[in-house]
């Protein structure tokens, strides 16, 4: 369980629906949205990056409790953002040096903790990838960098959510078979490790347990499913059972319809996950007629089926989601 003070409550509640679940939108990609537009034939200028995140805050906003930005290219996009929206600011400089072993993480250096409350920010996400198999010496300077950021936060009294994303130093795919089968391993055991105290995190933002691509009944054509249905929920509840902290699921990239489905499964599973924060799974669609065709093409495609994904979402995780109010305890 979470102790909060009444401040941070109060933050929570921000981004949260009345009934403490959280609906948030993510779109802090930065180089991964770079990536989108050049795919389709086009430099993509930090410019751009900006209008796009605007034009996805100011319509789809009115649809979410709250929405997770970067200070990079985010900031107008903040300010766009309906008034019954909160918002999450991402602390973590985007991608890691891949010339350096153990995927180290690194802060934004031209921010703190108190200059991105001071935009505005109602919490601090912050983006750790982590293998619980690694290398003990990197895992320890990974730990050491949490402690301190959780340290930061606490000491500005602004909710931690922290994203973690699991990987194997041996496998390069992390959508693979191969890495499918160690996945469940890897996200439970990191669950445990970061659910600790001494990290005073808030709020997990964390990967389902399975590649849902690789569990019979989900499976696409032409795969062989390497989980059945009974062992997906046995991994989803003991991933659950792992931490007392509320925590969130993110997308990863799926597409919507597959999403909501692993809601209804982890559901099914006895799960108390309290929320979502998706990104690419509501709005990538849209990146391809912002290129192409511009600003009103873009709202229409917004307007339409950005709307809808992010209300069928929505739906589901009114059905699935339980409240995080049962986790957490108001200083007196």
């Amino acid at each position: 369980m979470v102790v909060m003070s009444k401040e941070k409550k109060a933050a929570m509640d921000r981004l949260s629906t009345k009934n403490g679940v959280i609906q948030a939108l993510a779109i802090d990609q930065r180089g991964a949205l770079k990536k989108m537009i050049e795919a389709l034939g086009e430099m993509a200028t930090e410019e751009q990056i900006s209008e796009f995140k605007t034009l996805v805050s100011e319509e789809l906003t009115p649809y979410a409790s709250s929405i997770l930005l970067d200070p990079e290219y985010g900031l107008p996009a903040a300010k766009a953002r309906a008034n019954t929206a909160g918002l999450l600011l991402a602390y973590e400089k985007t991608g890691y040096d891949a010339t350096t072993p153990g995927r180290l993480p690194d802060l934004l250096k031209e921010w703190s903790v108190l200059s991105l409350k001071d935009q505005g920010a109602d919490a601090i996400k912050f983006l750790l990838y982590y293998d619980v198999d690694e290398d003990e010496e990197i895992n320890r300077e990974k730990q050491i960098f949490i402690e301190r950021l959780g340290s930061e936060c606490f000491g500005e009294d602004i909710p931690f959510y922290l994203e973690v994303v699991s990987y194997d130093t041996g496998i390069s795919d992390v959508s693979s078979k191969e890495y499918a089968a160690v996945r469940p391993h890897k996200v439970i055991e990191l669950m445990k490790e970061f659910s600790k105290p001494l990290y005073k995190v808030d709020v997990l933002k964390i990967e389902v347990p399975v590649n849902m691509n690789y569990v019979e009944g989900f499976t696409k054509e032409g795969e062989t499913a390497i989980f059945t249905k009974e062992e997906a929920l046995t991994f989803f509840k003991d991933q659950s059972e792992a931490t007392d902290l509320p925590f969130i699921f993110l997308s990863g990239g799926v597409s919507a319809e597959l999403f909501q489905e692993t809601l209804k499964l982890a559901k099914e599973a006895g799960s108390t996950f309290n929320g979502v924060l998706c990104g690419r799974a509501t709005w990538k669609n849209g990146v391809a007629p912002f290129v192409s065709e511009g600003e009103i093409a873009t709202r229409n495609w917004l307007q339409t089926e950005g709307k809808a994904n992010i209300e069928a979402l929505n739906e589901v995780v009114n059905q699935t989601a339980s409240s995080w109010y049962d986790k957490v305890r108001v200083e007196e």
